[in-house]
């Protein structure tokens, strides 16, 4: 396992070093929950302790408490140009899960995405995204342009053979970096439990229930679980076979919600 591991860690350590020499302006996005937060020790390895660019989080104000207490705490530790943001309009005008889960992921994730990269003038987003997690996201690649309104057209994907990425895009082009897009939801939990690296502690079983992907309240649900600790949910992810996003609401809304948020920007 150590050296699969190690293949892994040393392949997205490439692919950030890759993206910080080829790319202007870049950010992190930290969604606070397992995949991003170990994108962010695997910055901090790739950058001799630092994180050299600003950390981005999106936040709707729909998020459990619990992730916004963590995520502050740890920006604090680690010292982290944390940028926030959040589509104030939207919110406004009461924008909220019930006017539907589409809808309202569009304005108050991808909008305000949007907004904030236009804001701060960023040319490139690093994301903890993996392919095994939803069949859309299987289709991305490590580099992977977008036009200026974020649009994504998987069918113009550039190739990556023989992990050969295409770095170089157009003056504008928006461009988000994948450096987890080859590891599995196990893999990640085993280089959690080896890095011994912290995560909010809603992944942990209190009661027979715990998280095991993290996104706003009304719409995130829990699944049955004795998993207390890392050891034990690298054990229980070897035995299940439930979809990891099964408790996600704007997955199910219909069959194809989650494409179509990210053929138009969502994360």
């Amino acid at each position: 396992m150590s050296d699969h591991l190690d293949a892994l860690e040393s392949l997205s350590v490439y692919i950030l070093r890759e993206a910080r020499a080829k790319l202007p302006r870049l950010a992190a996005l930290w969604s606070i929950g397992k995949d991003s937060t170990v994108l962010l020790h695997l910055i901090r390895k790739a950058f001799l302790g630092q994180v050299p660019f600003p950390v981005l989080h999106i936040d709707t104000s729909y998020k459990i408490p619990e992730m916004i207490a963590w995520r502050d705490r740890v920006a604090r530790e680690l010292g982290l140009d944390l940028v926030v943001g959040t589509n104030k309009d939207a919110l406004a005008a009461g924008m909220n899960h019930t006017l539907g889960r589409v809808t309202c992921c569009t304005a108050l994730k991808t909008e305000a995405l949007r907004q904030t990269v236009d804001a701060r003038g960023f040319g490139g987003l690093i994301l903890g995204i993996r392919r095994d997690e939803e069949s859309t996201r299987a289709k991305e690649r490590v580099f992977s342009p977008r036009d200026r309104a974020f649009a994504w057209d998987p069918s113009d994907a550039p190739p990556e053979f023989w992990d050969q990425f295409q770095t170089d895009c157009p003056a504008g082009t928006h461009v988000r970096v994948h450096p987890l897009l080859h590891w599995t939801e196990l893999n990640v939990w085993e280089y959690i439990e080896r890095e011994a690296i912290p995560v909010v502690d809603l992944y942990f079983a209190k009661n027979g229930k715990r998280y095991r992907s993290l996104g706003c309240a009304p719409c995130t649900g829990t699944i049955d679980s004795n998993a207390r600790t890392v050891r034990e949910i690298v054990e229980e992810l070897r035995a299940t076979r439930t979809a990891e996003r099964s408790g996600r609401a704007q997955d199910l809304e219909s069959e194809d919600a989650f494409e179509r948020l990210r053929a138009s920007g969502y994360m």
